[in-house]
């Protein structure tokens, strides 16, 4: 089968950073389905694993966990899905990627298709959908208020692809005053599309720019980017007893800032529950079929922000480069082989 693969970790503009290669069709284990990808999307984590020193240098590596496609072949012990179903899911980083034409991925942790989207567009979510969803629902509770904090969330990088979702699920699935951060003009006017009450520029001191908005210190603040920029400044905006999210790998985190307010910080890492194979381990399939009837009740929309083209090399790194930029807004996706 066709794949993307790489051997030696490094930059993306080296030539052998991202390779068109051939490998053998996978065998399904008795919770895993076989996966024909119709579309992957990229993600900042592939570019950070691609640079890492990898266990077995003379191994291909195929990177990849955002994926639509149809299943070929379930495993003995499957009983949510069979062969020609359209799923979507995010996969598992302790296995294979899912920048191939074949991809095996475990039942528990993949969600039926939006029947209202193509490939592409669906492969734009879960990721994302997953991540922002186990943020706001599981780790802030943003169900439960704050006394006396503004019942506000400010969302750090409100347009790229995290940021495009937790927006949308803020505004539909809360009652919140959604204010997200964005530097251009063209992410502001994203962030404000998606549903944002308001928009930050987050190349501004950005306490001032929350207090500006007369909301009062916000009760959450999720941050999905520059973390390591902002702490100062989150701590100083966010609310006594507030709840502070994360998603990103700043160089280092000195919560100490946070200690004066008896603020609970939350780090959210998506595929915690594959790579531990937790006892809730299906929650992930349950919450992406959830996403998919919000999507095609059309409460959520896809984030899907350009398609690239093809499943190869030459497309992945361009994708890779554009992400290392900082200046993707919402999803880059490729489709078909």
């Amino acid at each position: 089968m066709r794949a993307v693969g790489y051997q030696t970790p490094g930059p993306i503009s080296a030539a052998d950073s991202l390779v068109d290669i051939e490998l053998p069709r996978p065998k399904p284990g008795a919770r895993d389905l076989l996966v024909a990808v119709k579309a992957i999307s990229v993600n900042p984590v592939d570019t950070k694993v691609r640079r890492r020193p990898k266990a077995d240098p003379s191994a291909w590596a195929v990177l990849g966990w955002d994926a639509a496609g149809v299943v070929v072949e379930a495993g003995s012990g499957v009983t949510r899905f069979k062969s020609g179903d359209e799923v979507f899911y995010a996969g598992d980083m302790t296995r294979p990627g899912a920048n191939a034409e074949l991809h095996l991925v475990d039942e528990r942790i993949v969600g039926r298709k939006p029947a209202t989207l193509g490939f592409a567009a669906a492969a734009a979510l879960p990721l994302t959908a997953i991540t922002a969803w186990e943020a706001m629902f599981d780790r802030l509770d943003v169900a439960k208020p704050v006394p006396g904090a503004a019942p506000a969330i400010l969302i750090v990088g409100g347009a790229g692809g995290v940021g495009s979702i937790a927006v949308q699920l803020a505004r539909k699935r809360t009652s919140l005053t959604v204010v997200a951060t964005a530097s251009r003009p063209e992410t502001a006017a994203w962030a404000r599309n998606l549903g944002a009450h308001h928009v930050v520029d987050h190349s501004k001191p950005l306490a001032k720019e929350v207090a500006a908005l007369g909301l009062g210190a916000p009760a959450f603040v999720f941050s999905t980017t520059g973390t390591g920029g902002h702490l100062g400044a989150i701590a100083e905006l966010v609310a006594p007893q507030g709840r502070f999210a994360l998603i990103d790998d700043p160089e280092t985190l000195d919560i100490g800032v946070f200690k004066r307010k008896s603020v609970s910080i939350h780090w959210e890492f998506m595929f915690t529950r594959s790579m531990f194979h937790t006892a809730d381990m299906e929650a992930q399939g349950a919450l992406l079929d959830e996403v998919s009837r919000l999507v095609d009740e059309g409460v959520l929309k896809t984030t899907l922000a350009e398609v690239l083209g093809l499943v190869n090399a030459a497309n992945l790194k361009k994708a890779h480069a554009i992400l290392e930029s900082g200046k993707a807004r919402g999803k880059l996706v490729l489709e078909g082989f």
